[in-house]
């Protein structure tokens, strides 16, 4: 295989993993609308890409344009989607649309046309575990249902679903566990990796549903309020602005860097036994909310209050973090960051950037929204 579409290709994981495959001899095509939320004004490509890429600007929901991008391509790396909890919540047939519709259209070349395609890796999320996977002393593994603002009140933390009682221990989630989505953008993501593993069994080629938990690295939109609390914290940092946290900050997240990212996926394209594979791709190690803030602000020597708000936002999980035992195994794959080193290298990048956002407007915007909608409480 020597030529890949990325779709959604512009941005900060597929720009990554087009760096990488240039390198190794991959002719790289890249589609892409250049979303504002996400890329500004600009509607180009990194410097370093430029001229080395095959760039089709145009949208995945328009199967012409898909169509066309496919033509005489060996594999597809299905990166093109609406991201972020939060906003999926209220923006649902947007969400709907641009992430299940465009994996319809590929699903219907892949299944329908005449090509050459033999590999094809679609980006999952650990959103569709919704909660992860827990023990209980007196039930064993469980898995909690999803918290609303009624159920929080006792406690941030999930509960048994058997016996309702506060008292589970956190486990890593293993791709096994159980698929229960807490949010739209959880669900879209859950259809579109089911999507393309039944249309690639069909078909008789490779499928791959990488389910990426909290990817972060030199690189990543440092101009979108909605999602990505490195970029968020960040940016408030820099200003010596408050950082409210939701919850008692507690709640934990497996960040994984782009790096690690990147060599997961390649593994995956350069795999040669054909077959649908499910990979969770993480770090394997959880991290508090307000570590994550805490670091953030000691890094950058920053006079920003940390403020716990005790604030929920419908749709957040507490505890998610990823079992790599299954992916090592296939592909061989080994997280080489530690979050810290990972961090500071994404925050050393995004201080050598000239056109980062000076006014936080925007987030605040977000949170605004969130309130109006009632999915913010507290």
């Amino acid at each position: 295989m020597k030529r890949v579409l990325i779709t959604g290709g512009a941005g900060f994981i597929g720009t990554n993993v087009a760096r990488n495959l240039l390198k190794e001899g991959f002719e790289i095509t890249i589609l892409d609308n250049f979303l504002p939320q996400i890329h500004g004004d600009k509607k180009e490509l990194p410097g370093d890409l430029i001229g080395k890429v095959k760039l089709i600007i145009g949208d995945v929901t328009e199967k012409s344009v898909l169509n066309s991008a496919l033509n005489g391509q060996d594999a597809v790396i299905h990166y093109a989607a609406e991201t972020g909890t939060g906003q999926s919540m209220y923006a649902v047939s947007h969400y709907t649309n641009v992430n299940i519709q465009s994996t319809a259209n590929l699903c219907d070349y892949i299944i329908n046309e005449s090509h050459q395609i033999q590999s094809v890796i679609v980006a999952s999320s650990r959103s569709i575990y919704g909660e992860g996977k827990y023990h209980s002393p007196e039930h064993g593994i469980v898995f909690p249902k999803s918290r609303t603002h009624l159920n929080v009140k006792e406690s941030f933390e999930v509960c048994c679903p058997i016996s309702g009682k506060y008292n589970l221990s956190v486990n890593a989630t293993d791709e096994l566990s159980k698929i229960h989505p807490s949010s739209i953008y959880g669900i879209t993501k859950q259809v579109q990796e089911q999507m393309i593993i039944l249309a690639t069994q069909l078909r008789g080629i490779s499928g791959f549903a990488l389910r990426y938990q909290n990817v972060y690295g030199p690189g990543q939109s440092l101009k979108n309020p909605y999602t990505g609390i490195l970029s968020i914290f960040t940016r408030l940092a820099l200003q010596n602005e408050k950082i409210n946290i939701f919850e008692d900050g507690l709640e934990s997240r497996d960040f994984v860097h782009i790096q690690d990212v990147v060599n997961a996926t390649v593994s995956c394209l350069k795999l040669d036994k054909i077959g649908q594979y499910i990979f969770n791709v993480g770090s394997g190690v959880p991290i508090t909310v307000l570590e994550v803030a805490q670091e953030i602000v000691s890094y950058l020597k920053s006079d920003s209050e940390i403020i716990v708000s005790g604030a929920f936002r419908e749709g957040d999980i507490r505890h998610n973090f990823a079992d790599l035992k299954f992916v090592k195994k296939i592909i061989g794959f080994e997280p080489q960051w530690s979050f810290k080193d990972g961090l500071h290298s994404f925050i050393d990048w995004a201080l050598e950037q000239k056109d980062i956002p000076k006014d936080t407007t925007d987030y605040r915007k977000s949170i605004i929204e969130l309130k109006e909608k009632g999915l913010l409480n507290g």
